[in-house]
């Protein structure tokens, strides 16, 4: 997936109240950006961090500035959570997810379950229906096992609602998918944070146990584009 052009440069001051993000351009202008991110952000909003954003030239944004990217070493976050499901449509589409190949058709944010829109909705003649859901994972904290992608990185209601959904789905001869979209690129392997929320956890212990299926895939990142790289193994669950 593309990213607006060119992307700005600054470093990060504080990121607050959820969605609000002051950070310094290289020209010393301090402003207020958009962090389309809901979650802990944990390890991405220490200040001095390098930042990347978009500049929206729409009159009637509040906010010009949207957090894209950090830069972290030599390795690019994207925490930008508007993106996932249309990269993941993209690699799809490109035949470059082959546990997705195979459908004839693809539809975006489709009611389903209890009042729900799932991401993806692959269907075909043959096949039948595939929901396809989509997790944005930026977590990486390093201090057992090097290279570790977790997700998530903060308690999520939300995010159990959809396991037990997914199953849901199964239990009414449909195929369930767990995408996890990783995007860094200094993993390896991916994996549940249950220290964080125990509960995801077990709910998703019992959607696989019910025919849910998860994978896990990374992406390469630059200022240009967001793009799926390569599928990562899951461990630990």
């Amino acid at each position: 997936m593309q990213l607006p052009q060119p992307l700005i440069h600054g470093r990060l001051i504080k990121r607050y109240k959820r969605f609000l993000a002051d950070i310094e351009l290289d020209n010393g202008e301090m402003i207020t950006a958009h962090c389309a991110n809901p979650g802990g952000m944990i390890g991405l909003k220490e200040p001095g961090i390098d930042v990347w954003l978009s500049k929206s030239d729409n009159p009637k944004r509040k906010l010009k500035y949207s957090w894209e990217l950090c830069q972290i070493g030599d390795a690019w976050i994207g925490i930008n959570t508007a993106h996932p499901n249309a990269i993941v449509e993209e690699a799809i589409l490109a035949g470059k997810v082959p546990e997705l190949s195979g459908y004839e058709n693809l539809k975006r944010e489709v009611k389903y379950g209890k009042n729900s829109r799932i991401d993806i909705l692959l269907s075909d003649p043959e096949r039948g229906l595939c929901y396809v859901e989509v997790k944005n994972v930026h977590l990486k904290r390093d201090e057992d096992v090097p290279g570790l992608a977790e997700f998530p990185d903060a308690v999520t209601a939300r995010g159990a609602k959809h396991l037990d959904e997914m199953a849901d789905m199964v239990a009414e001869g449909h195929r369930a998918v767990m995408f996890y979209l990783i995007q860094r690129t200094d993993c390896d392997r991916f994996t549940l944070s249950t220290d964080i929320d125990p509960h995801y956890g077990e709910r998703f212990r019992a959607a696989r146990a019910h025919g849910v299926e998860a994978i896990a895939y990374d992406c390469s990142i630059d200022t240009s584009a967001v793009t799926v790289r390569s599928a990562l193994p899951i461990t630990g669950l």
